[in-house]
């Protein structure tokens, strides 16, 4: 079975990419946004130890039971400590439950699974995935579509940078990647790019019959080996710096230097811009 790898930033599109997948392609998603809810609900181990260290009094609800996330965010976002606290505390629960579920999806049969981490670089789960794709925007795109978001109260400007500067750039991300699905297009655009990604994996799996992942999953130890040399291959590219982009590259001459975007289709190597643009509001 294929582990994908599925990153991207704060209004960058992940989420229309994860859906796409799930909706038209039928890949289950493991969502880690979803998994850190679940590991700090009431009655969890992590939902006490998040409670003791911040306090009732500042991140309760009125309710007194529900965590008020906003307030969590609104305090690590401003607290690199403290976020690195939470991170601690979150990352290693999520983990767990990611294996759980890759476990079952491994054995109902599926040939692919989207494992949808936000922080897949930060935390250091890139190294356990066959593939990763990082949903890709410029910062200014990106602080536009957070801004344009609907929310109570609206974010303001010094809000937004910090919530998009609390994160690794995407520009560092795409030196990870495997496919890069660029989100600064149309929506039909979009698509086209994920379709076109999903169309590789299927290749890697032994098309139409998928008569290698269909091996790996009947033979287990054929899989085990298979995804070793993977885990191997990977290490060893991190070790020479070497690295693959499915879509484009992303450069800057300087700090203040505005991003230019070059980008090549997968095939003919037709250049195009990226002055269209669709309102995401989705991570």
């Amino acid at each position: 079975m294929l582990v994908v790898g599925l990153t991207g930033g704060i209004a960058s599109g992940k989420s229309t990419v994860s859906h796409h997948l799930s909706s038209h392609h039928h890949i289950p998603i493991i969502d880690a946004d979803v998994l850190a809810r679940e590991v700090i609900s009431p009655g969890t181990s992590g939902y006490s130890v998040v409670l003791t260290h911040f306090g009732p009094d500042r991140i309760l609800l009125p309710d007194g039971v529900n965590l008020d996330r906003a307030a969590i965010g609104d305090i690590v976002f401003h607290d690199p400590e403290e976020r690195r606290w939470l991170n601690g505390i979150i990352h290693p629960r999520v983990r767990r439950e990611m294996v759980r579920k890759v476990v079952r999806y491994w054995l109902r049969g599926e040939w692919c699974v989207i494992v949808d981490v936000p922080l897949l670089i930060e935390a250091g789960m890139w190294k356990w995935v066959g593939e990763i794709v990082v949903v890709y925007v410029n910062e200014r795109l990106q602080l536009s579509r957070l801004l344009a978001r609907t929310s109570n109260p609206p974010l303001t400007q010094t809000q937004a940078t910090a919530r998009i500067a609390s994160q690794l750039p995407l520009s560092t991300k795409l030196k990870y990647a495997t496919s890069v699905i660029d989100n600064s297009g149309t929506l039909v655009d979009l698509t086209a790019q994920i379709d076109r990604v999903v169309a590789k994996w299927k290749v890697q799996q032994g098309g139409q019959t998928g008569w290698w992942w269909r091996i790996c999953w009947l033979l287990p130890p054929v899989g085990l080996a298979a995804g070793g040399l993977c885990l191997f291959a990977r290490w060893w590219k991190g070790q020479k710096g070497d690295r693959r982009r499915g879509r484009g590259e992303v450069t800057r001459q300087d700090d203040s230097a505005e991003e230019r975007i070059e980008l090549t289709e997968l095939r003919g190597g037709r250049r195009r811009g990226t002055g269209s643009s669709i309102t995401d509001g989705d991570d």
